[in-house]
């Protein structure tokens, strides 16, 4: 391993123009008998070369049930960590280690530890957009597509704590008349979402429905037909006869919706800021398929986690899969 790369965080080797990177992709996913998994905020491109796409339960889902001895994890840390924690005789690769998560990075492990230590009779339920260290002091890890049913599927008057994503805590408040205490954390994608700009968007497409992640403001979810996670959203959208739909989620997710849905006009929701593209995640972005071929060709960065924290972070992890496994999602 050279240094410049740990410097870089990805494998900083120069790719020959001349060779064709899908086929060098799939030759050596074949010969090293890899898997390569993408989220839906993934570039395209990623998408389409991925062996299976899809939002984070259903990437936690493959990876507990893979066969493969590499899994390379087209996403962001916490889902390498996922998988890791999840497969822990296997390797699991990431393109490119600064893929981390703003919404991961507004719940420091220690600081959480803190808040769950003055609260001891709390269960507390973690969204899996975490480190490893804020499971391993969680109860029942939760995604968007299950939080409402894992919420619900505790005594009403369970006292919880939900962290990190306030937005997301007060969704599900809000729909199951808990009173969850609520980590302050939020995506800084989701929190752009421009009320204003949505209300004059379906001035321009009077008959659109508006397709709102749980993860944005409130104010916005307000505005929606369809709440959902990005497999929720996109599974709203392939039932729906609705011909136009303004999408309120990181704009990766309309490459899979307008492959499903060739008929149908998805417009991305726009940010406050008119002049950035904050619909997407910068963070997501920094995956390319180069990365993806050098990673596979030198099989890192790999993803390691403390033993210790592996050890109690799973608990909560197949916790979330049984009762997801249980309920049918």
């Amino acid at each position: 391993m050279k240094e410049e790369w740990l410097n870089k965080g990805f494998v900083n080797e120069p790719v020959d123009k001349g060779i064709d990177l899908k086929s060098e992709i799939n030759r050596l996913r074949k010969e090293k008998n890899a898997v390569i998994l993408g989220h839906y905020y993934q570039s395209g491109e990623i998408q389409d070369i991925a062996d299976f796409i899809g939002d984070s339960l259903a990437l936690a889902q493959w990876a507990a049930k893979t066969d493969a001895d590499i899994i390379v994890m087209c996403g962001v840390h916490f889902m390498g960590e996922t998988a890791k924690i999840l497969c822990p005789d296997k390797k699991v690769l990431v393109p490119d280690l600064n893929a981390g998560c703003s919404l991961a990075d507004s719940c420091p492990a220690d600081k959480f530890t803190e808040f769950v230590k003055s609260h001891p009779d709390h269960t507390v339920i973690s969204y899996v957009n975490t480190t490893a260290a804020v499971k391993a002091v969680t109860d029942v890890v939760v995604t968007s597509t299950n939080a409402k049913q894992i919420v619900e599927s505790f005594p009403e008057n369970e006292k919880i704590i939900f962290g990190p994503d306030r937005n997301l805590g007060n969704y599900i408040n809000s729909i199951t008349g808990r009173n969850m205490l609520l980590w302050n954390g939020a995506c800084h994608v989701h929190e752009q979402f421009s009320v204003e700009k949505i209300i004059e968007l379906k001035k321009q497409y009077p008959d659109a429905a508006v397709l709102v992640h749980p993860e944005c403001k409130g104010s916005v979810a307000k505005l929606a037909d369809k709440v959902g996670s990005t497999a929720g959203l996109l599974k709203y959208a392939i039932a729906s006869e609705k011909k136009d739909f303004i999408v309120a989620t990181e704009s990766g997710i309309l490459h899979e919706m307008r492959k499903q849905c060739p008929e149908k006009n998805f417009i991305p929701a726009p940010p406050e800021d008119s002049t950035c593209a904050c619909n997407e995640c910068n963070f997501m972005r920094l995956n390319t398929l180069e990365k993806l071929y050098n990673t596979l060709k030198y099989e890192w960065p790999e993803i390691q986690v403390d033993e210790n924290i592996a050890r109690e972070a799973v608990k909560p992890i197949k916790k979330m899969l049984e009762i997801s496994a249980r309920l049918g999602l």
